[in-house]
């Protein structure tokens, strides 16, 4: 994959346009100040998409009565 070369002064000009043409051809652009690379702007790398089915697994820290209340039943103003 060759990295395309463009000055500072252009990027700057062309900033948007470049970065739209990067994400659609997946090409790197090489960011250059008095032809010496200072930058390379790439494209960020697709990430594999997760299942929610067990993303959970492990957090619960305490599990005794699920069914029991949270409180007792005088805690509550409305129960007064």
């Amino acid at each position: 994959m060759n990295a395309r070369i463009v000055p500072a002064a252009q990027f700057k000009a062309e900033c948007l346009r470049l970065i739209d043409e990067m994400n659609e051809t997946g090409e790197p652009v090489t960011i250059t100040r008095r032809g010496k690379p200072v930058a390379v702007l790439s494209p960020v790398p697709a990430s594999p998409a997760r299942s929610l089915i067990g993303a959970s697994r492990g957090v619960v820290t305490r599990y005794d009565d699920p069914f029991a209340p949270v409180s007792e039943p005088g805690d509550w103003a409305a129960a007064s």
